[in-house]
């Protein structure tokens, strides 16, 4: 369990609000935040690690694009057979250098290649699995079908990408439905009506969701062939999609 401090990042009124960014401020409550914020995240991570175990393959690599702290970093590592080399990847200095700490004691870490970068900038080569947890939904939606398709190129042949996203949904009453239990859902894990307001708004700066039927279609545009929708928690959806 990633230790954390608590999220009080969003409680001060006097603050200005700025776009959201991963910062070494949210680096410092990430776990917090993410335990307190996302439906099922512990599955999701959990889950993750045995999808893994099931599709790496000796010899390849698996990719975590958009790491974070590198919560499905770790659980991959806990999963993949020895000779699966682990690459993590994320453009916030104050993640990779946090996912570097945690590392520190862990057995096996050497397999885990670290890189500060742009998701796109990295050439996907001889992936098995390439996971995009919470992560496709802050690149520009110009630019999402580009990065699929590059992963895509990436696999091998029986690979898969494992995509995880918040979604919009189409349907008004159910999208309002959707997001006033999500709101629920944080109040209950301690988050104050403030808090909630000042976050939304910092994130409305630079996440895009994209719907169900969106994301199924960009899929398909990319190349995969077979696409399975296996997890949701209220308006957070993950999918496997096969090479």
């Amino acid at each position: 369990m990633m230790t954390s401090d608590p999220d009080n990042l969003f409680d001060r009124p006097d603050a200005p609000i700025r776009p959201f960014e991963f910062d070494a401020d949210v680096a410092r409550v990430f776990p917090d935040m993410v335990r307190r914020s996302v439906p099922g995240y512990a599955e999701l991570v959990g889950l993750s690690g045995l999808i893994a175990r099931r599709v790496a393959r000796p010899g390849t690599a698996c990719y975590d694009l958009g790491c974070s702290l590198g919560a499905v970093t770790r659980a991959m590592l806990r999963q993949v057979p020895a000779t699966v080399r682990i690459v993590a990847v994320d453009n916030a200095p104050a993640m990779i250098a946090g996912l570097r700490d945690r590392l520190a004691d862990v057995p096996g870490a050497e397999r885990i290649e670290l890189i500060c970068a742009d998701v796109e900038a990295v050439r996907i080569e001889q992936a098995s699995l390439v996971v995009l947890n919470l992560t496709l939904q802050f690149i520009p939606p110009e630019r999402r079908l580009s990065l699929l398709q590059g992963i895509r190129a990436g696999l091998v042949p029986g690979g898969a990408l494992l995509l995880a996203e918040k979604i919009r949904v189409l349907d008004d009453r159910n999208g309002a439905w959707l997001t006033a239990l999500h709101e629920d859902f944080k109040r209950a894990n301690g988050y104050s009506e403030l808090a909630i307001a000042r976050k939304r708004a910092a994130l409305e700066r630079v996440l895009v969701p994209d719907s169900i039927e969106t994301h199924e279609q960009r899929l398909a545009a990319a190349g995969f062939i077979e696409v399975t929708r296996w997890f949701q928690s209220l308006n957070f959806v993950a999918w496997i999609a096969w090479t």
